[in-house]
C-alpha cells in the first residue's frame, strides 16, 4: 500500500491530537505531582509514557512516499521503500531481531482468542491482592474494611487464570486460587474473559511497535483504559475519589453487572486481538 505525503501526515497529526487527548489527565496530573491510582495503572505497571503513544506508525507493508527526508528516517525498523524516496516500516529486520518475543506474543493473541471465556472470578483478583495483609499496594481505603474484605475472599473461590494478576496476590491468598498461573503457562491458560488479558493486547501492540498502525495502538489503549476502570470499580478499594461508582460484586447485583460487562470486554479484546495479527501477519495468516 502507498501513501501520498497528504495522506500520510493528516494520519500522523490526528493521532497526535488523538493521543494528546487521551493522556491529558496523566500529563497534567505529572506537572501538578499528582497521582491517580486508577488512571496511572496503565503508565505505571506498562511503563510506556505518552510520547510513546503520540508515534504513529502506518504499520507492515505501507509505503510512505515522500518521507525519506523527515525525520522518520532515523527511527529504528525503518527503511528506504521501493518507490524513491519513500519510507517503509522493516518488518523482516524486527522480526529477525526479536523472534522469540514475536512468536510468544502471536500464540498468546491466537490461543486466548480461541478459548471460551471464563465469567465466574467477578474480579475477586483485586481481593486476593489485600487478603489478610495490613499493608496495601494502593494508598486507597477498603471499600468493606480489612474483616469485611477478608470476608468476602474466604466466602468465594478464587479463579484467577492471569500470570501479572496471580504474582501479587498474598500469600495466604496464593493456595485458594483453583489456578497456579506462571509464565511458562500463560499461552495455556489465558482466556478472554479476563480483565488482564483484554489490558494486555495494548502491551502486546506496544511490544510490537511499528509493526502495527498507530489508530490499532490507540484503540488498544482506550481498551485497556476502559477496563482498567472497572478493575478498580468492582475492587475492594473505594474509588469513588476518582470518579468510581462501586460494583459491590459481593452481591448477587454486583456479580451481574461485572458479568455483564466482562462480557462486552471480552468481545471487544477478541476483536482487537485479531485485527493486530491481521495488521502484523496480513489476512493471508491470520
Amino acid at each position: 500500500m502507498l501513501l501520498s505525503p497528504a495522506e500520510w501526515r493528516a494520519r500522523e497529526a490526528a493521532h497526535a491530537e488523538r493521543a494528546d487527548a487521551l493522556t491529558a489527565g496523566r500529563r497534567e496530573r505529572a506537572a501538578r505531582g499528582e497521582k491517580d491510582p486508577v488512571d496511572d495503572f496503565l503508565y505505571t505497571y506498562y511503563s510506556y509514557s505518552p510520547s510513546l503513544l503520540r508515534r504513529w506508525h502506518p504499520g507492515a507493508g505501507v509505503e510512505l512516499l515522500e518521507a525519506a527526508d523527515t525525520p522518520r528516517a532515523e527511527w529504528r525498523w525503518y527503511r528506504a521503500g521501493e518507490t524513491p524516496g519513500s519510507l517503509t516500516v522493516d518488518g523482516e529486520a524486527l522480526e529477525a531481531e526479536k523472534a522469540p518475543m514475536l512468536r510468544t506474543v502471536e500464540r498468546i493473541l491466537r490461543s486466548t482468542s480461541a478459548r471460551p471465556g471464563q465469567f465466574g472470578c467477578f474480579g475477586l483478583h483485586e481481593w486476593a491482592m489485600v487478603y489478610r495483609q495490613r499493608e496495601h499496594r494502593h494508598p486507597v481505603p477498603l471499600r468493606l474494611g480489612q474483616e469485611g474484605t477478608d470476608a468476602v475472599v474466604d466466602t468465594h473461590e478464587l479463579r484467577c487464570t492471569h500470570i501479572d494478576a496471580f504474582r501479587f496476590f498474598t500469600p495466604d491468598a496464593v493456595p485458594r486460587n483453583r489456578f497456579a498461573p506462571t509464565r511458562e503457562t500463560q499461552p495455556e491458560l489465558e482466556q478472554p474473559g479476563c480483565l488482564h488479558a483484554g489490558m494486555d493486547v495494548y502491551k502486546w501492540a506496544m511490544k510490537l511497535g511499528p509493526l502495527v498502525p498507530g489508530e490499532l495502538l490507540l484503540d488498544a489503549f482506550e481498551l485497556a483504559r476502559d477496563i482498567r476502570r472497572l478493575d478498580m470499580e468492582a475492587s475492594p478499594y473505594d474509588a469513588r475519589a476518582w470518579g468510581g461508582e462501586p460494583v459491590r460484586i459481593e452481591t448477587p447485583e454486583g456479580k451481574a453487572e461485572y458479568v455483564r460487562r466482562q462480557r462486552a470486554f471480552a468481545e471487544r479484546s477478541n476483536a482487537l486481538r485479531g485485527r493486530v495479527l491481521e495488521a502484523w501477519l496480513g489476512s493471508e495468516r491470520v
